[in-house]
């Protein structure tokens, strides 16, 4: 356990700024070009199947519009630049990109498994050809990080109501739990709570941190 919590020397070099310059970079580049978003992004039917195992990666640089691009990257700069100026750019890049592949392989998971059940029933497995795209996963991580270091930040939502971090995780967890199970969207809700599983066991097993007892510390009277 112990080479697990081995710390970095601590250095800071915009290391958000960066993901966000390369994230937009890729987003035109690939409009630009005319590329398929298909084959970047996560799927059963690629990752599988085709054995295109770089998708685990690629997909959290690739987004479906502009809409999506900037929110993503608004939350990976804002939340991103005090998490990495708290624990450190190289902490922060190991952070976010285990959190991104975790989240995609979870989802990755879920998707192959119930094409499976699918195809027992002799359904056409569907969930096979769903790409998944976008840095959502590990943005939701970074949510989660954030509410961890910064317990009694208070985040101002729609920049009107304030709302304390770790709140505002738990809000965020129960919309997407009931989102994943009520309704129909193109959104990887699935993705979005991995990305909330994921930033805990990062803490526990990482950092050696309980976010529970964090919390609770930090609103005890």
């Amino acid at each position: 356990m112990n080479f697990l919590r081995k710390p970095f020397t601590y250095s800071f070099f915009k290391a958000a700024f960066a993901l966000v310059i390369v994230n937009t970079a890729v987003h035109f580049l690939i409009g630009f070009f005319g590329l398929n978003k298909n084959f970047f992004g996560l799927s059963v039917f690629g990752f599988v199947y085709q054995h295109n195992f770089w998708q685990v990666f690629t997909y959290m640089f690739i987004h479906g519009d502009l809409r999506h691009l900037f929110f993503n990257m608004l939350a990976l700069l804002i939340f991103g630049t005090s998490i990495e100026r708290a624990v450190g750019s190289k902490e922060f890049l190991l952070m976010y990109f285990v959190i991104g592949v975790c989240s995609g392989l979870f989802s990755l998971g879920a998707y192959f498994g119930f094409g499976q059940f699918l195809m027992a029933n002799g359904i056409q497995p569907w969930t096979f050809g769903i790409s998944l795209i976008g840095a959502s996963g590990a943005i939701y991580g970074l949510l989660f990080a954030y509410a961890v270091l910064f317990p009694r930040s208070i985040i101002y939502i729609w920049g009107l109501i304030p709302v304390p971090a770790p709140l505002m995780v738990l809000g965020y967890a129960v919309i997407e739990f009931f989102s994943q199970f009520v309704g129909s969207s193109n959104v990887a809700h699935l993705t979005h709570l991995a990305g909330f599983g994921f930033a805990w066991l990062y803490f526990v097993v990482r950092m050696g941190v309980h976010p529970i007892k964090i919390w609770k510390n930090a609103y005890r009277r």
